[in-house]
């Protein structure tokens, strides 16, 4: 054990959990806009690097890198197609959605708003996305518990399932305190440290431990266009950015449009260059490591041999915590859409029929957070759950087949109905779930297929339904909408 390590990572636990404790302080008073949404108070740079460090969990310091270290450039097709994805996020979903939302009876959750959308007083689509929440969010939160226990099991040599247990707790403390603003201030944090982290360690470690180590390159490695099953599941993991709630929803909680646009030239500057750099050190770390080692944990090899002894060991620890950030900056926003959905979108309208105060949905929100994290760790500690790159995968292409398409339609289709989006989101979710069980063999991401089957009955359905020309009014009302 490196004990300047572990102070680094006590440091930087504290330093979290502080966050957590001073918006709890600020936060006795308010209400359920406030705890799941921040008020809609939040400035650029926070909502921008907030956006993209809620996505970009321990996968970016340890998935990536490990597929690319292992397969060669052919796996960047992963990075180029979420780049687009999120770029095209911000563009097509981000103006409209925050307008959409305000207009849409201040709605403060995806399922909210969508309901609201259509003016409609029926509380399924609501139900089916919150069951929808609660599946993928537990996936999705034991990826990053899993990245957590391989973290201090790999550098500090503890037992990982104990290791688990530990970072969960530390992430539902600060969740459990501050809500939204605890979230978002901590995630800007991480965002940086993990940017930091990716921009110093693959430079670092062509200089000084050399880069041209040939025969650990296979043939073929720097190979962009590999095979067509590459091409089409990389860019199909964009897609998931139209509909994935614990992200699109910061873009409702920005204070104003002028503050969004930008918080968009921030988030998509951090995204080009955290993806690239995830890149950088997969490739680099063939380079100077060969393929003697596991390549999840080409990123902890590089800073551990860079920065050795008693001093560099502070900075080693310093950049190990990324992983850290990056685990926690996505299980705590997952844990808070989770709660904030429940709470909501069933709790409130189904369970207290409208009659719950604020104080009553704030805690009906954290035991939800509770019951999600325990549900998680029990799915990480499992050694046959799969890797930490596997269940992201799953998680990212259930929300993407479901609410991808929907999200889309509802902000730039008139003629969508309420109908329409409750039949897209099934039919995404049980053909993305289908083609994982059934149809995985054909080397096609489950998100792909799912999209577009959730697109097509989404516009099928709408056209088959009536018209209704007060939602339609109220189509028009949200597009005209600017504050």
């Amino acid at each position: 054990m490196n004990i300047s390590e572990l102070i680094m990572f006590v440091l930087y636990i504290l330093l979290m959990l502080g966050i957590g404790i001073y918006f709890f302080t600020k936060s006795k008073s308010t209400g359920e806009k406030d705890y799941f949404l921040g008020g809609r108070q939040m400035g650029a740079w926070v909502s921008g690097l907030s956006a993209g460090a809620s996505d970009m969990s321990a996968w970016v310091l340890m998935g990536l890198p490990a597929s690319v270290y292992a397969a060669g450039l052919g796996k960047t097709w992963i990075a180029i197609g979420l780049f687009i994805g999120y770029a095209l996020s911000w563009i097509l979903v981000a103006p409209r959605l925050r307008s959409f939302s305000v207009v849409c009876g201040d709605s403060i959750t995806i399922p909210q708003y969508l309901t609201n959308r259509f003016l409609s007083k029926n509380r399924s689509l609501q139900v089916i996305s919150a069951v929808i929440f609660l599946v993928a969010y537990t996936v999705y939160a034991a990826s990053s518990i899993k990245a957590c226990g391989t973290l201090f099991h790999t550098v500090l040599g503890v037992d990982p399932r104990p290791a688990m247990y530990f970072a969960a707790i530390i992430i539902i403390g600060y969740t459990f305190l501050g809500g939204f603003n605890a979230v978002c201030w901590t995630d800007f944090f991480q965002g940086m440290l993990m940017l930091g982290a990716l921009l110093v360690v693959p430079i670092v470690a062509s200089l000084i431990l050399g880069g041209n180590n040939a025969s650990a390159v296979p043939a073929g490695y720097f190979t962009l266009f590999t095979n067509a099953q590459d091409v089409i599941s990389g860019l199909g993991w964009g897609l998931g950015y139209f509909g994935m709630p614990h992200i699109i929803i910061r873009f409702m909680s920005i204070r104003s449009q002028k503050e969004l646009k930008k918080a968009s030239r921030i988030g998509i500057g951090w995204n080009f260059l955290i993806l690239g750099f995830s890149v950088l050190v997969g490739v680099v770390g063939r380079q100077v490591m060969g393929d003697d080692i596991d390549g999840s944990i080409v990123f902890i090899t590089m800073v551990r041999t860079i920065f050795s002894g008693p001093v560099l060991g502070l900075v080693s620890g310093l950049l190990l915590s990324a992983i850290l950030a990056g685990a926690m900056s996505t299980a705590d926003s997952q844990l808070l859409s989770a709660s904030s959905a429940f709470a909501s979108d069933v709790y409130k309208p189904l369970i207290r029929k409208g009659q719950a105060s604020d104080r009553e949905m704030l805690w009906a929100g954290r035991w939800v957070v509770l019951a999600i994290a325990a549900a998680a760790l029990m799915i990480a500690s499992d050694p046959n759950s799969g890797t930490i790159m596997g269940l992201v995968e799953n998680a990212w292409g259930l929300f993407g087949a479901s609410f991808a398409p929907v999200i889309l339609m509802s902000l730039h289709w008139k003629r969508m109905t309420f109908a329409g989006a409750a039949a897209g989101i099934v039919a995404g979710a049980v053909v993305d779930v289908c083609w994982l069980m059934f149809l995985s063999s054909t080397g096609i991401y489950e998100i792909v297929p799912g999209f577009f089957a959730g697109l097509i009955v989404c516009v099928a359905v709408s056209l088959c339904g009536a018209k209704n020309a007060n939602v339609e009014k109220l189509f028009d009302k949200c597009v005209a909408f600017d504050d």
